[in-house]
């Protein structure tokens, strides 16, 4: 199907903003759904990053309207960060289904900030919106955006609060801030006097709300009312995730609440992408031609059903397909998998960060272990390397880090039959330390005949001393190990930049300076009444 030149319109919102849109529009008799898209970076860029462009969803029938939100792109207004966004989402909805050639039925797609306008929009029901197609999106702000485990997602926020200040400077032809803030998110200003809270923000973005992110460091009323009230929505979704995300609880979270009460359909998908881009190679791993975006072909087909009404098979398949590392095949699920855990109990000889033979992955509790005991220096915190919280993101050979004095590494036996896992993983881990809080980063990762080792999932949490034993949820996944190699388990105090160093004194984030920082000695105990273990969700082939 042709598709017209591209057009711009504007619309007013009720408080009497103008948000400016370009539309895309079949060159066909007849009327046709609208599919809409609301972000902030500048509609020509449309999420091309992800997507096919805006005319490749109009030439498969629909109107296609891509929206700058209230204070971004040429829309008017001030932005400030998904304030406006249930009541101009609303807005934006009707006025998008009254367009001349609309059908009336309006659907949504996006990932990431045009995720989430999704269900803020989605929140208040308006009768135009039939189905929407939210990918990697946090339902709550706290625990599935800017917060992991309690620790602060310093590099993701970071990065993202100074690339939204830079486009505000660029707005206002501010060239030395745009200047200063464009050399900053090129290299993050991450060695300023208090870490979480450098110069440049504070100069040029004092109204961001990344100092209200760091100043709520806790779950409460300022994230309840942030974050997407979605208790009484119940529209057919398609939900979209990658094994490699930073948003991916966020998106697991939101398909199983959705999943458990809807009488609509639900699908979720999970690629082994990361945030930016969805392809076959992602870190430093290729995944094969199957790990190919399949998004743009598969939200065609929603889209068809939901709002066309034309049945090409999409809720004949199953509600959940998971891509397979390791197979590099995808996998269908009925449901999201969450049983038939098999555990493996860490062991040691007290050496596990010194020699890689010295600690052990053992599919029984063993009576007697020796403690590990390894020092925390905040002067060289460990790096971050691959996994959901840092840039770039994926699976990288990390065999160098694991040779770290300050990381304990814990092997299992070579396999001798394919593991496959799909789902939650969890570590419960027996410790104590020097300081009245600490934190935890445990990765998992595939050891190769060749002594190569590819992390595939991880998980962080920043902890009291006295809550213990520490409860860590790693990254939902899904792999298949092969016979010939292991898995390893390796913790460490630090995931730097990813997360900010605890410097070990429990003083909110906006108070917490650099010279605060203290060296910590960190036990890990296991064995017997330490009973430090993973609990892997099998999924049997």
């Amino acid at each position: 199907m042709k598709v017209l030149p591209k057009e711009t319109a504007s619309m007013l919102t009720r408080d009497g903003v103008r948000l400016d849109a370009d539309i895309y529009r079949p060159d066909a008799e007849g009327e046709f759904p609208v599919l809409l898209m609301r972000q902030p970076y500048g509609r020509a860029i449309a999420s091309t990053v992800v997507y096919a462009h805006p005319i490749w969803y109009a030439a498969n029938g629909y109107i296609v309207v891509i929206q700058d939100v209230r204070g971004r792109g040429t829309s008017a207004g001030k932005f400030q960060l998904f304030a406006h966004e249930i009541e101009d989402g609303i807005d934006t909805i009707n006025w998008a289904a009254k367009l001349p050639g609309s059908t009336g039925e309006v659907g949504m797609y996006g990932f990431s900030y045009q995720g989430m306008t999704q269900l803020y929009a989605a929140s208040d029901k308006p009768a135009a919106l039939k189905t929407i197609c939210p990918a990697m999106i946090g339902s709550d702000l706290y625990a599935d955006w800017a917060y992991e485990g309690g620790a602060f997602c310093l590099q993701a926020n970071l990065g993202w609060a100074i690339q939204l200040a830079t486009e505000t400077a660029r707005l206002q032809g501010d060239e030395q801030a745009y200047q200063e803030l464009y050399q900053a998110s090129r290299n993050l200003p991450l060695y300023d006097e208090i870490p979480t809270s450098p110069k440049v923000i504070n100069k040029y973005a004092p109204d961001s709300f990344y100092h209200k992110w760091i100043e709520n460091f806790q779950p409460g009323e300022y994230w309840q009312n942030l974050s997407p009230n979605m208790e009484n929505v119940d529209i057919p979704m398609l939900h979209i995730g990658g094994w490699f995300d930073t948003y991916l609880r966020g998106t697991i979270n939101f398909y199983q609440e959705m999943a458990s009460r809807s009488k609509l359909p639900q699908k979720l998908v999970v690629g082994p992408w990361s945030h930016i881009p969805w392809g076959r190679k992602v870190g430093a791993v290729n995944y094969g031609l199957a790990a190919s975006n399949p998004i743009d072909d598969l939200q065609i087909l929603w889209f068809d059903q939901f709002l066309k009404g034309l049945n090409k098979g999409i809720l004949e398949r199953s509600p959940v397909s998971l891509f397979e590392m390791g197979s590099n095949k995808w996998r269908d699920f009925n449901f999201w998998p969450s049983n038939n855990y098999q555990f493996y109990y860490l062991a040691s000889k007290g050496l596990a960060n010194i020699r890689e033979d010295s600690g052990s992955l053992i599919e029984s509790c063993p009576d007697i272990c020796t403690d590990d005991i390894f020092v925390h220096d905040p002067w060289r915190p460990v790096p971050s390397l691959g996994g959901h919280g840092t840039f770039p993101a994926g699976s990288f050979e990390r065999s160098s880090l694991d040779s770290r004095t300050d990381v304990l590494t814990y092997t299992s036996a070579v396999l001798t039959e394919n593991l496959h896992i799909a789902g939650n993983i969890n570590i419960e881990l027996y410790c104590t330390v020097d300081a009245s809080t600490f934190d935890i980063s445990a990765v998992l990762s595939e050891v190769k005949p060749d002594g190569s080792v590819y992390n595939f999932t991880q998980g962080y949490i920043r902890v009291n001393s006295d809550d213990l034993p520490v409860k860590i949820a790693l990254q939902p996944t899904c792999i298949k190990i092969s016979p010939g190699n292991a898995l390893r388990l390796s913790l460490s105090a630090a995931s730097f930049p990813a997360y900010p160093v605890n410097p070990g004194t429990n003083k909110p984030l906006k108070e917490t300076k650099l010279i605060d920082s203290k060296i910590m000695t960190i036990t890990v105990k296991s064995g017997g009444d330490n009973p430090s273990q993973i609990s892997l969700p099998l999924a049997h082939k």
